[in-house]
């Protein structure tokens, strides 16, 4: 969720959509001797739509429709799968999506005073050896060009302004999410010592001559000992290596958190240390880990992508079965709007759905998608009157708060050149860590808006003790599958291989959680991959 998936700071955030069906409850709440009225809107994904598919509870097909390729999910990997499929000439596709709008994680909100993200919302500098990710950057005009040493130029008024990051620690802010100010010697020098073995790591080559840790996963090393990490938790990294300061701890558990929504006892070691590790920072010459953002976050990503799929996409339709017939693909969708069915024949898929959501699609999946976890995430944008403190550092666009239940707000208007606002918008982000997220699951969807109104404002209170006060409105995202969360044994796992294999050279398969970490890059080449699978036959390692 914060992010910097470079070696530390900024928000990642890595999250499932979150669409329509806002159910606004105006309430009453005192504030000094007037009263303000605080509308709460919650929603989330069009889960109980997707829950059908348990009991298939569908009318039979009353059209049908033919069509070369389908894509079944418009998230960033199906969209980029339509840019990949365009980018070779090919025209005829079709994307099927569930929601009423496309983009997945990288969806977003909007009121009359920002938008906001509904997910991911932001993406670090690339890493300079990424040459397709730099191209589709260069095309949207988010690269303006190369220097006289072929470093990329970015434009600024897409990158974060200063501040960018501060952390409220011990009573107050300072800057940057590494706290700084307060701590001891020893925990200082913990830092050190930790921020040295990263560098290692960032820098570290297997001997096959790849980096023991990239991006996309795909082009890591695979060197054993290094992978053998995906077999402990951070946690037992952390000790293992004589580590002890509080603070540090507190830190890689909101990085493991921000990324993987797994905290420090529950994640693997090896994506613990990707994040940290993943990003090499020598997109500038500075070694910059600035980050590219936008007041609706990675929809504006999504939105350049979309442009693929003019006049090639179903909305509000859910695939609930997918099967090889007569050499052909068959898939049916349900018509969320007409509340009908129609039947796709295609020759070739690509399943960019989740496998939470495959394993109801495709028969036989059940026995290795069990090994897929999705830790649920909460969001809520707040709308608020001021948001001063007293604490003398000014807002920023990624605001933590040590040791808070949250992994803390961004600031949604921070690439607004007119900086004074008459409301603020913030984003507010909260991962459901734990070792059993399937109970977490259930116990979230129990609690009602009120609670969740009263959770957000609480957290946020340890910063900011008035913030019920300035507070106009709160939108509340549960996002019950929010990303997957490779925990120990999964990312080099044989249920994840197997999940990834095409079937009969039929249905294809792309998606974040079939790399084991949800970031805009690995969607991004997820997508670039199953159709140059498809088109050239290439197969790629994990």
């Amino acid at each position: 969720m914060k992010s910097g998936e470079n070696c530390n700071k900024s928000r990642r955030s890595f999250i499932k959509v979150v669409g329509a069906a806002l159910i606004a409850v105006p309430f009453l709440q005192f504030c000094s001797d007037k009263i303000a009225v605080l509308m709460i809107r919650l929603s989330g994904t069009k889960h109980l739509l997707g829950h059908r598919l348990w009991i298939k509870d569908f009318p039979k097909p009353t059209k049908q429709i033919k069509i070369p390729y389908l894509i079944v999910g418009g998230g960033i990997s199906g969209l980029s799968a339509a840019r990949q499929f365009q980018k070779k000439g090919i025209t005829d596709f079709l994307i099927v999506e569930l929601e009423n709008h496309l983009g997945g994680n990288s969806s977003n909100g909007e009121n009359k005073y920002s938008k906001y993200p509904l997910g991911a919302h932001y993406l670090p500098l690339p890493n300079r050896h990424d040459k397709e990710l730099l191209q589709f950057l260069e095309e949207e005009k988010i690269i303006l060009g190369y220097d006289a040493k072929d470093f990329p130029i970015f434009d600024e008024l897409q990158l974060t302004f200063a501040p960018d990051e501060r952390l409220f620690y011990k009573n107050n802010w300072q800057e940057g999410v590494v706290p700084k100010e307060g701590n001891s010697t020893s925990d200082d020098l913990e830092f050190q010592k930790f921020f040295q073995k990263m560098d290692i790591f960032r820098k570290a080559k297997g001997v096959d001559q790849k980096y023991l840790f990239d991006i996309p996963l795909y082009l890591s090393s695979i060197d054993e000992e290094t992978r053998a990490l995906d077999k402990i938790t951070m946690k037992q990294w952390f000790e293992d290596n004589q580590f002890s300061s509080v603070p540090l701890f507190n830190y890689i558990d909101y990085c493991c958190k921000d990324d993987f929504g797994l905290g420090i006892p529950y994640v693997s070691a090896w994506a613990g240390i990707h994040y940290f590790a993943g990003r090499k920072q020598d997109s500038t010459p500075e070694k910059n880990d600035s980050v590219l953002t936008w007041p609706e976050g990675n929809a504006r990503l999504a939105h350049h992508l979309q442009k693929y799929t003019a006049d090639k996409t179903l909305k509000n339709h859910l695939v609930y079965e997918v099967k090889i017939e007569n050499n052909k693909v068959t898939a049916k969708a349900f018509d969320d709007v007409s509340k009908t069915s129609v039947e796709i024949i295609a020759d070739k898929v690509i399943m960019s759905s989740p496998q939470f959501v495959n394993q109801y699609l495709l028969k036989d999946r059940k026995e290795f998608t069990k090994d897929f976890h999705y830790t649920p995430w909460l969001l809520a944008t707040l709308t608020v009157n001021d948001l001063e403190d007293d604490y003398g550092f000014p807002l920023a666009w990624d605001n933590v708060i040590y040791d808070a239940k949250g992994l803390g707000y961004v600031y949604d208007q921070h690439q607004t050149l007119q900086q004074i606002q008459d409301k603020k918008v913030i984003t507010y982000y909260h991962s459901f860590s734990s070792g059993d997220l399937k109970k977490t699951r259930k116990e979230i969807y129990k609690k009602d808006k009120e609670y969740w109104k009263q959770f957000v404002l609480n957290d946020l209170k340890i910063a900011h003790s008035d913030i019920d006060e300035f507070t106009e409105e709160i939108e509340i995202f549960l996002l019950g599958h929010g990303m997957i969360s490779p925990a120990p044994g999964f990312i080099f796992g044989e249920s994840k291989q197997k999940a990834k294999q095409n079937i009969d050279r039929k249905i294809y398969f792309a998606h974040t959680d079939l790399s084991g970490i949800s970031i805009f890059e690995e969607a991004f080449h997820q997508g670039i991959n199953a159709v140059n699978q498809i088109l050239d036959g290439t197969t790629l390692d994990s």
